[in-house]
């Protein structure tokens, strides 16, 4: 059943563009075409870039009203046309229907904050008189757009990934550039069809589709682009960063996510909650619970609560209503995922749950006994697999928890505050959440991380002001 998405267009600077290299779009389920989409290629980044340095000054002037209204605007068409979104999401995509609407629903709510934080990007006034000498002067700043931002973005959230570069984008008053995944570029055709809708003047937003080696560095490295957004992997992030030269660069690059389950946890909740984290989306989410560390004292019982839920997750088509997990995005990730767990195996770990493939679906897997030195336990695997561990106590669990090059978000259990707030003191990442697994974010809280899990902070409000330069205006007052 294929899609029509702008007759398999692409959106340059407000227009929608043919052109005959195209790029076909499959269904991971079953390898079925979708829809294509035009094979950009470097002229048409560079075409881009030309309208944004239009695009950037019509943005920024723009009143403050003028953007809520649009973004505004925005969010209600995606709301309107949520199932047509929602399938969207799922048919490209490996989330259910069920998880593809409540993307949805959360890409609106993301452009909806947009619209509401674009009144509060204020400054404030300064105090010069406090240093000697300058009781004639006073003065305040004011945020100003950075001008063109160029975002990157993953297949696992196609439409909200989106939303959380041009919502915050626009209402910093920006030019923004999209370059979607390869693999699933048609939620974002969708999200830009939103904005055309809702009156976005042209020259201001441009969704690229193609492949990232024929336009990927014409956007990194353009002196004209004052910002790159991206979210991916961190060895891109790396080449990014490397090529990227003197502008601003905000990154999240995944994670390998630890939860903590302490003794004295609600093991019942600990074991939804961490089944829940760990095969949502496939696994293939940067919140995804990787590493579950138990006190000894309760390891067994959580094992076996914990293996109880893992057995509940249906598996299956995407666009069934009752489907919990559908596949991995290509049968070469699911091939990858099973490498790294036959080389866990291979190693001495056992499989308590799952360990299958069959195409681009991977079974949810359950490890144990897992070596310290695997790649399932130092890199993020990406994919529905989770390991557990037996640790002492807090210290212990902390202690493994930080033993990895990733740091992005943390899940503890337990009913003790004291061990609640040495655990979000002493976890390296950029969130810890209590009672709750890693998996955990609301679109409006800041949201990165820290060592290779990124640099910058995302949430709509952070976002802006990473999107946006303070100016400072000071006045000295002359004596009439």
């Amino acid at each position: 059943m294929a899609i029509e998405i702008a007759g398999g267009r692409m959106l340059l600077a407000g227009e929608w563009i043919e052109k005959s290299d195209q790029i076909d779009v499959y269904n991971p389920e079953n390898n079925e075409i979708i829809g294509s989409v035009p094979a950009g290629k470097a002229e048409d980044a560079e075409y881009a870039i030309t309208l944004a340095k239009e695009g950037k000054e019509l943005a920024e002037n723009l009143s403050v009203r003028e953007r809520m209204d649009i973004l505004n605007k925005a969010a209600s068409y995606i709301q309107d046309n949520l199932e047509d979104f929602a399938r969207t999401i799922a048919l490209e995509g490996s989330k259910t229907i069920n998880e593809a609407r409540s993307e949805t629903m959360r890409a609106a709510e993301t452009i909806r904050i947009s619209a509401e934080e674009a009144r509060r990007l204020t400054g404030e006034s300064i105090n010069f008189d406090q240093m000697a000498g300058n009781k004639d002067r006073m003065g305040y700043y004011f945020r100003f757009p950075v001008g063109i931002i160029a975002a990157i973005t993953p297949f696992n959230d196609p439409l909200n990934l989106i939303a959380h570069k041009i919502g915050p984008g626009i209402a910093a008053g920006n030019a923004v550039i999209i370059k979607p995944a390869t693999e699933t570029p048609l939620s974002a055709l969708k999200m830009a069809e939103a904005f055309m809708n809702a009156g976005l003047p042209h020259k201001i937003l441009s969704v690229i589709t193609g492949r990232a080696r024929d336009i990927g560095d014409i956007l990194i490295e353009s002196k004209d682009v004052n910002m790159i957004s991206f979210t991916g992997g961190m060895q891109t992030g790396e080449k990014i960063a490397n090529k990227a030269g003197l502008k601003r660069l905000s990154m999240e690059l995944g994670s390998n996510s630890p939860a903590i389950v302490l003794k004295d946890a609600d093991l019942h909740e600990a074991a939804e909650s961490t089944t829940s984290g760990a095969f949502a989306a496939a696994g293939q989410n940067c919140l995804s619970v990787q590493r579950i560390y138990v006190e000894e004292d309760v390891y067994d019982t959580f094992k076996d609560l914990f293996l109880k839920e893992v057995k509940k997750v249906k598996v299956g088509n995407k666009l069934s209503e009752s489907t919990d997990m559908g596949p991995l995005i290509n049968e070469k990730e699911a091939e990858r995922i099973e490498k790294w767990v036959n080389e866990a195996v291979a190693s001495g770990a056992s499989i308590l749950s799952g360990g299958t493939r069959k195409g681009a679906y991977y079974e949810p897997t359950v490890l144990e006994n897992v070596p310290d030195d695997a790649t399932v336990v130092k890199e993020e695997i990406f994919g529905p697999v989770v390991l557990l561990f037996k640790v002492k106590n807090l210290d212990d669990a902390i202690q493994c928890s930080n033993d990895v090059n990733y740091g992005l978000q943390a899940g503890i259990f337990t009913a003790n505050v004291n061990a609640a707030l040495k655990a979000s003191k002493k976890l390296h990442v950029g969130g810890v959440m209590i009672n709750d697994s890693s998996d955990f974010r609301i679109d409006a809280m800041p949201f990165g991380g820290v060592k290779g899990s990124g640099i910058g902070r995302e949430g709509v409000e952070y976002a802006i002001k990473e999107m946006s330069e303070e100016r400072i205006v000071a006045f000295k007052i002359l004596d009439e």
